[in-house]
Formats: structure tokens, C-alpha cells, sequence
């Protein structure tokens, strides 16, 4: 059955992918940004289910299972304010984009600051720091298919099919057939995991009685601060903040700022995503938490995988594979849209600024040799993951979000001297590394997390930059 239900989701997905594959495909603008047409649901749930992918499957429901509800207010508030960057950015990425022809992020940094050293650097950055978080989707597919198949499919094998899969719809239609996938895809991904909320619970003798079972054995789960105080006060402000820095700055989500058909469209999409988080970040969250009824003692990537595990024990066989189904359309309705970002940005910040004669088909022929290239990259990392997915989606997070004050003081704040946003970025990933492996002290930190100490010298340093223009300007240095 759980065979029957991957191959009949797997055919649908397909089939339902060839619509993207038109005349439209063959120019960049088609392929690559789907005629910058998209209406406001579609713009909407690409949007969503290009950002809750795995992270969201197995990293929701492996932090509910290791810190608890903290994660939850933390997570779903903090997503939710992602619209204000949205609003903030968004429209003038948009508005420049439409007006100028922009397909990257990096072309339109280019554009207004004149700066090739800024645009390959921005450019640069979104490559490296995406391919944790892409490999993230992989690992997760790879998880989720030994889990439901009980080890029939090894790990490395079913991610390798469900990448290939991904390759072969992406490489025919483009932006248009991952648009359309992620619709379906996201309306799947709400509904099963709601349903799987459900079953899970009532196996567990109803939602309040499992909750007071779990309450009984785990208080903590259910603190402000998390179990173990994963989130003391500062901690807890620093990542309610961090996700209207972060999630902008994902080169998937940055391009579809781009495709709305026109400004409104976007305005109703980002409201739309400013509300939708409080309801459906919960929903994996509780199974994780109920999950220390079962299965008490799991520890490190044991954690990430107690969605399956609990579907495995508390509910039907074709429940369980119809549900991680769900999660597979989440996978790939982020590793789709990376792949397609970032063989995007290959193709127009670093072969067109060299081979200005290449035609529009040529683009598109290039950017489809790029995705195979970067799933097989993201396979190669997905071969040795990280310990917990959380930990691996926190330094792509972290790394990206570096990029977020250049882009706000280009955009918004006026411009900015090229040589100090080139020196932010660097700066800002140097001290994110070195927090991350902890070559710098944590007591620098002073409680907060090290995503907004990082931000901070950022945007320091961008403002020491327009200071030390101004001053120029006026002759006073």
C-alpha cells in the first residue's frame, strides 16, 4: 500500500508538472521566473511551501520533542513577522524587478550600487548558504522514505529518487511547473499533517488526557523558557526577531518577490503569510511533544525523526505512508525552488557578467545543466548530515541573514558605500562561523543568540560606512 501511495503521488506530480512546459520555458524570464504572472494564492502557497519543508516536518517536530512549546510561540511568531520584511522589501524588489528585468537577487544589488565586488559577493553567499538548508530537504526525504518503507529503501537511496525526481520536473517547467507543485503541494502538506494530529492524539486516549500525560512526566515541555531553559529571555527575543531578517534573504523566496503579477498580489501574499504560521507551525510541534509518550529516550538525529516514528506507532500503515507523502511534497517544494534559485544565479551573476552573447535559450540550457549539478552537490552533503536538522537549517539561516542589512539600506536606507557593504557581509559570516564552532567564546554572546549579535555588527558597520561617506562628502575627513 505505502509503495502504491508514493507511486500514485509521484505520478500526479508529474503529470501535473507538464503544464510548465511551454514556449514560455525557453526564455529566462519563463523559465526562471514564470512570466512574472502569478496571482495571489499561487504567489501565497509557493511562497509557503517553498519555506516549510523539512525544517518544518522533522525539524518542528524534533525541537517539540527536545525543548517543547517554546519552540512553537517562538517559531510562529517569528515567521509570521517575516511579512513586515516582506512589505518592506518586497514591493521595491518588485517594483525595481518589473522595471528593470531583474531575475536575481544580485542583479538588482548591481543595479544600485554599481558594484561588481558587491554582486558577487551577494551572489556568492546565497550559493554556499543554501546548500545546507538544501541538503536539509534531502536528508529529509531520505528519512522519511526508510522510515515508512521499515529500511526497505536505504536512506542514501531514497534520497537519491526523490532528488532525481526533482531534477526531472524542474528541468521541464521550470519556475511554472514548480509553482503549480508547490499549490498542491502546500494545500497537501496543511491538511495531512492536521489529520495526522488528530489520529495520533485519539490513539493516545484524546489531546487533553495525552497532554496531561506528557505534562506529568516532562513540565518543562510546556515552560516559556523550554526544557533544559532552551530559550532564556534574550535567546528567546533574539530568534522572535531573527526569522524578518532570515527568511527574506533565502534566495528562493527573495526571486519570488519578482513573479507576482503585480503589487497588490504581493501585499495580499505576505498578509496571508503573516497570519497562516499561528495555525499550521503548531500542529508538528505537538506530535514531537507527545512523542516523549512513546518514544522517551531518543537523543541527537533520533529526535528529528519522531514524526514517522509516531505515525509508524499510532496509526495505519497507509495512514502513516499517505502522511509522509505530505512531508515529501514539503521536501520538494523547497529543494525545487533552491535548485532553480540558485542554477539562476550561476547562469546570470556569473556567466552572463563574462559571456555577454549567450542567447535566451543558451540561459535556460545552462540553468538546467546547473540544477542536475547542484542536487547532486546537495546528495554528496546529505551523505553526512549534521548532527539535528535544527542545526543544520540554523547555520543556512544564519549565513543568509548577513545579507539582510545591504539589501535594507540599498533598497530603503538611501545606498550604501560598496566597500562597506562587501566588508559587513564578510565580517558578518567570519563572526557567524565562529560563534558556530565555537572558535569565538559563547560568553561574547552576552544570552543572546548569535544570529543577532552577528546582525548587529552588520549593520554597524554599514552605518560607520554612510557616516564615513557623509563626512567625505562634506570634506570634514
Amino acid at each position: 500500500m505505502i509503495y502504491f501511495i508514493l507511486i500514485a503521488y509521484i505520478a500526479i506530480v508529474f503529470l501535473g508538472s507538464l503544464s510548465g512546459t511551454s514556449t514560455n520555458a525557453k526564455t529566462p524570464e519563463g523559465y526562471f521566473l514564470a512570466n512574472r504572472g502569478l496571482g495571489t494564492l499561487g504567489l501565497f502557497f509557493t511562497i509557503l511551501a517553498t519555506n516549510f519543508s523539512a525544517f518544518y516536518f522533522l525539524g518542528f517536530a524534533g525541537a517539540g520533542y527536545r525543548v517543547g512549546y517554546a519552540h512553537y510561540v517562538m517559531m510562529a511568531l517569528g515567521t509570521g513577522f517575516a511579512c513586515i520584511s516582506f512589505y518592506i522589501l518586497g514591493t521595491k524588489i518588485w517594483t525595481l524587478g518589473k522595471k528593470h528585468g531583474f531575475i536575481t537577487p544580485a542583479e538588482l544589488i548591481y543595479h544600485q550600487t554599481g558594484s561588481k565586488a558587491l554582486r558577487w559577493t551577494f551572489a556568492s553567499i546565497m550559493l554556499l548558504f543554501t546548500f545546507p538548508y538544501l541538503a536539509l530537504q534531502i536528508i529529509g526525504a531520505g528519512y522519511i522514505l526508510e522510515n515508512i518503507t521499515q529500511g526497505a529503501i536505504p536512506y542514501i537511496w531514497g534520497a537519491s529518487i526523490l532528488t532525481l525526481f526533482t531534477i526531472a520536473y524542474v528541468w521541464i517547467g521550470g519556475m511554472k511547473s514548480v509553482a503549480k507543485t508547490d499549490l498542491k503541494q502546500g494545500l497537501l502538506m496543511i491538511f495531512l499533517m492536521f489529520v495526522a494530529v488528530i489520529v495520533i492524539s485519539n490513539s493516545l486516549g484524546g489531546l487533553t488526557v495525552a497532554h496531561e500525560k506528557v505534562y506529568d512526566l516532562q513540565p518543562d515541555l510546556f515552560s516559556r523558557e523550554g526544557k533544559g531553559n532552551a530559550f532564556p529571555p534574550k535567546k528567546w527575543f533574539s530568534l522572535l526577531i531573527f526569522w524578518m531578517f532570515c527568511i527574506p534573504m533565502f534566495p528562493q523566496i527573495f526571486m519570488r518577490f519578482y513573479i507576482a503579477k503585480d503589487l497588490n498580489t504581493l501585499k495580499k501574499s505576505a498578509l496571508l503569510y503573516g497570519l497562516i504560521p499561528l495555525f499550521i507551525s503548531i500542529l508538528p510541534v505537538i506530535i514531537g511533544v507527545l512523542g516523549y509518550l512513546t518514544f522517551p529516550d531518543l537523543t541527537g538525529k533520533g529526535t528529528d525523526q519522531i514524526l514517522p516514528k509516531m505515525l509508524a506507532a499510532h496509526s495505519p500503515e497507509w495512514f502513516a505512508g499517505l502522511v509522509m507523502t505530505g512531508a515529501l511534497a514539503a521536501f520538494m517544494s523547497t529543494l525545487d525552488s533552491q535548485l532553480l534559485a540558485l542554477s539562476t544565479i550561476v547562469t546570470r551573476d556569473f556567466l552572463l557578467p563574462f559571456r555577454k552573447n549567450v542567447g535566451l535559450e543558451q540561459q535556460v540550457l545552462v540553468g538546467r545543466i546547473w540544477v542536475v549539478i547542484f542536487a547532486f552537490i546537495g546528495l554528496l552533503i546529505a551523505a553526512q548530515p549534521f548532527d539535528t536538522i535544527d542545526d543544520m537549517g540554523r547555520l543556512s539561516f544564519g549565513g543568509l541573514a548577513v545579507l539582510f542589512p545591504i539589501t535594507l539600506f540599498t533598497l530603503r536606507g538611501g545606498g550604501v558605500p560598496p566597500f562597506f557593504g562587501v566588508l559587513s557581509v564578510l565580517v558578518g559570516e567570519l563572526l557567524l562561523l565562529g560563534f558556530y564552532y565555537q572558535i569565538i567564546p559563547g560568553k561574547w554572546l552576552y544570552g543572546f543568540d548569535s544570529s543577532i549579535v552577528v546582525l548587529t555588527v552588520c549593520f554597524g558597520i554599514i552605518l560607520l560606512g554612510k557616516l564615513f561617506s557623509k563626512l567625505s562628502k562634506y570634506r570634514v575627513i
